[in-house]
């Protein structure tokens, strides 16, 4: 199962899991409610999707890597405490509240939900002491003597015996208690990721080339060498904060990510090739309709590599321009629900109260990512914007209300300006496409790649473009024929086998 399956799996299951009676009580009990357990090479996205499923599920989160715990971090201290059994006293040993437990319920005390999951990741690779506990808290729901509070699914991750010497089986009766669900590397659902991710094009690019280095682990005679989604999300940050300082990456660099010297070399290579690229074709020039004829001359007789590499850089320039339209749209979608709030209350002054609640209380709730921050404080300067501007005319009742309108209404308008541009842009890449490739294998690539990134399919959603709908027609279609054809030999081979 890939991850994008496994995330949506995970979603499923809490959504049953906290489904509610009549009465109030789950639907499905607590005990009956199993651990979610992951397995699959490390580095695939395990442990990045809790975060993304927290949030889609607006649910709270509590994250630990179990093997950075003993004993006694896990269960809690003991200490003695005098009780009294048929008129006698005794000194029995408690212990101290978990450090794991305490902390899901400092989770629901800081954010208000009362709801979530508990994720535990590396949790077949414990030490010899605390297994025994972790295969209390799979079975049991407990750690000690404390119980993982209802409303909160549990979700374990680890990884295969072959990718740590540290791994220890679970037995049958731990494995009949928990929902074992096994994770493959994938790298199109990972690409997928890669463009919302924002990772580098020039890695979206290679990969796109050399499939099979997107994942690689290999035991060689001077120990393991491997490649994985991880380093690659990582060499991608490292290198764009690098060509914000203007420094360049070797394969020195490289290596210390991609851990895979033959990979490592070659996508070095590349870079200084993809950077290349760049200066001779210039991007900017094309998605302005600005190109010259000796741009298309030079792909024409430019190898296969090199044309599809062009093909990535221009997805990658056009994906820039999607996504700050998305998030425009979201800005402006946004700034109307409030104005409608306004516009019934006619208080501007309540309404941004109002506003700012809403956002400290998703805020502390931990359901915003970065990006929906940004807007949310995008949308509450521009009331603040409007509040002022108000203030300062002495405006008051429908007056206030309309110069509201009419500084939103400048937002709105630049915001269709933009949408204009980013059309003329998609419009002059396809002019591009069409002089330089023809309807060949680069503008299937072209437009499949279109089809994967979010923000491309977002913009395309609600922004009719007449070439992108007649291509994509075309891509399906072709599509659908190999898939006919392949049924029919099948049916054919079938058919040859039963006459013999």
């Amino acid at each position: 199962m890939n991850i994008k399956r496994a995330k949506q799996e995970i979603k499923d299951s809490i959504e049953a899991y906290l489904l509610k009676n009549e009465d109030g009580s789950y639907m499905i009990p607590s005990i009956r409610q199993r651990p979610i357990l992951l397995m699959g090479p490390p580095g695939i996205g395990k442990t990045q999707i809790m975060a993304q499923i927290a949030r889609e599920c607006k649910i709270g989160l509590v994250a630990y890597t179990i093997t950075h715990h003993t004993r006694q971090s896990a269960i809690g201290l003991p200490f003695i405490r005098e009780k009294i059994y048929g008129g006698s006293k005794y000194s029995a040993t408690e212990y101290t509240m978990s450090e794991i437990i305490a902390s899901v319920y400092e989770k629901i005390e800081s954010t208000g939900i009362k709801e979530g999951i508990l994720f535990i990741d590396e949790i077949n690779c414990v030490s010899e002491t605390l297994a025994p506990t972790i295969l209390q808290f799979l079975q049991c729901k407990t750690f000690g003597n404390q119980a993982v509070p209802k409303g909160w699914i549990i979700v374990a991750a680890g990884n295969p015996p072959e990718y740590n010497k540290s791994v220890r089986d679970f037995d049958i009766v731990t494995l009949d208690r928990i929902r074992k669900i096994d994770v493959e590397e994938n790298f199109e659902v990972w690409k997928e990721y890669a463009y919302q991710a924002e990772i580098h094009p020039a890695i979206i690019a290679y990969l796109e080339l050399r499939r099979d280095y997107f994942y690689r682990i290999e035991t060689t005679v001077d120990g393991k060498v491997f490649a994985t989604a991880r380093g690659w999300e990582d060499l991608s940050e490292f290198l764009k904060a690098c060509e914000a300082l203007g420094k360049r990456v070797d394969r020195e660099v490289v290596y210390q990510y991609i851990q895979h010297f033959k990979i490592a070399k070659d996508f070095a290579n590349y870079l200084e090739l993809y950077e290349k690229y760049k200066q001779d074709y210039g991007l900017k020039r094309i998605v302005e309709g600005k190109y010259g004829r000796e741009t298309i001359e030079k792909l024409r007789y430019a190898s296969f590599d090199e044309r599809l590499s062009v093909v990535s850089m221009l997805i990658g320039k056009l994906g820039e321009m999607f996504k700050e339209r998305f998030w425009e749209d979201s800005f402006v979608t946004l700034l109307y629900e409030y104005l409608l709030l306004y516009k019934e209350s006619m208080d501007l002054e309540q309404t941004l109260k109002e506003m700012w609640e809403k956002y400290e209380g998703l805020r502390k709730a931990e359901q915003l990512n970065r990006a929906q921050d940004i807007i949310w404080r995008k949308a509450l300067s521009a009331l603040e914007e409007y509040l002022k501007v108000q203030k300062k005319e002495y405006l008051s009742g429908e007056s206030a209300f309309a110069r509201a309108k009419e500084m939103f209404g400048q937002e709105t308008g630049l915001y269709e300006e933009r949408i204009a541009e980013t059309l003329g842009a998609l419009e002059h890449a396809f002019d591009f496409m069409e002089e330089a490739f023809g309807d060949s294998q680069e503008m299937v690539a072209f437009v499949t790649e279109l089809n994967t990134n979010y923000y491309s399919v977002q913009f395309l959603k609600d922004n009719d473009c007449e070439r992108y709908y007649r291509y994509n027609k075309k891509l399906l279609f072709g599509a659908q024929q190999e898939e006919i054809l392949n049924e029919l030999d099948e049916i054919e081979q079938d058919l040859n086998t039963g006459m013999k």
